[in-house]
């Protein structure tokens, strides 16, 4: 099979098996990365993972603030790249790029497109109740995960699954199925389909009040939005003016008001939802340590009645 000069774009964890098993099949030219930010408790700059995993394949990186004006793209048009890989590379890219590569920028998205288009498809799909996502790749227009697509792969979602756990699967089959578009654009035996835009749906980013606790809604509702807002927003409630990070739940059968404790014990606390209870077994009270939901309760004198959030 023919070479192939690839460019990879790719900024966090979930780019790096991507570019591991790009690399390896193919080789990759350049890594274009987000430039190091501030991080940790002493804001030191650091590096997004596939900087330093690029440093650690000694392949040639490069890290614009922006990749638009055609002085920030000559070092890409350059290298006359046959394909572009594009992999939670975080900036939409404009013409100047995609026009670029003979074969397209061709993009690995966490989800079985047109469903769940923008930057959250996983953590929407878990939110969402969903039982069954998958990862696609599509050649990238001008548009937000408008393009053609070329192969998708689903994949089932575990009952319990977090948004990290799932997202560290999907990461995986998408080099896979990353690799194999490759190879059948190098072999002529991809054939790219249109998206049906009636049928897409989309996943915005995340905001912190996206975590925060209507009691209105079902346990199971809860329990799928406490999966698909791990680690960040988390889900929380507010308690004596401050908010109260729910750790660790489980939905129950049992029924209670709305918001309200039902039962204490040694597994935590049991508070009604609009269909069901919520488990809470691990809370972390503003600017304190996680700690078991049952010690809270004992050392803040909690009494089945009492009431969580607004």
């Amino acid at each position: 099979m023919p070479s192939l000069r690839v460019i990879f774009l790719g900024t966090p964890q979930f780019a790096l098996p991507s570019l591991e098993a790009v690399h390896r099949r193919f080789g990759i030219q350049l890594v274009v990365s987000q430039p190091d930010r501030p991080g940790g408790r002493g804001q030191k700059l650091t590096p997004p993972p596939v900087a330093v995993r690029a440093r650690e394949l000694g392949i040639a990186l490069y890290q614009p603030e922006k990749l638009r004006a055609p002085q920030a793209v000559a070092p890409l048009a350059e290298l006359q790249p046959d394909v572009i890989c594009v992999v939670a590379f975080g900036q939409i890219l404009k013409p100047v790029v995609l026009d670029l590569p003979r074969l397209g920028c061709i993009n690995v998205h966490a989800s079985l497109l047109p469903k769940y288009r923008g930057a959250a498809p996983i953590q929407w799909a878990l939110m969402a109740g969903e039982t069954v996502t998958g990862a696609t790749t599509m050649r990238l227009d001008p548009g937000m995960d408008t393009g053609d697509l070329l192969l998708s792969r689903q994949v089932a979602i575990g009952p319990d699954e977090t948004a990290m756990e799932l997202s560290a699967r999907l990461a995986v089959v998408g080099a896979e199925v990353l690799v194999e578009t490759l190879e059948g654009l190098l072999a002529g035996r991809m054939t790219p389909t249109p998206q049906d835009h009636s049928q897409a749906t989309y996943a915005r980013l995340l905001k912190k009040e996206d975590g925060l606790v209507d009691w209105s809604l079902s346990a199971q509702t809860l329990y799928n939005r406490f999966r698909g807002l791990q680690p960040w927003p988390g889900l929380y409630t507010l308690w004596q003016g401050g908010l109260l990070k729910l750790s660790a739940v489980q939905p129950l059968a049992d029924t209670a008001p709305p918001g309200t404790i039902a039962q204490m014990t040694r597994s935590g606390l049991a508070v009604g939802t609009g269909s069901g209870s919520l488990l809470i077994s691990a809370v972390q009270p503003s600017s304190k340590a996680v700690m078991s939901a049952a010690d809270f309760a004992r050392g803040r004198r909690l009494a089945p009645g009492e009431r969580l959030g607004a």
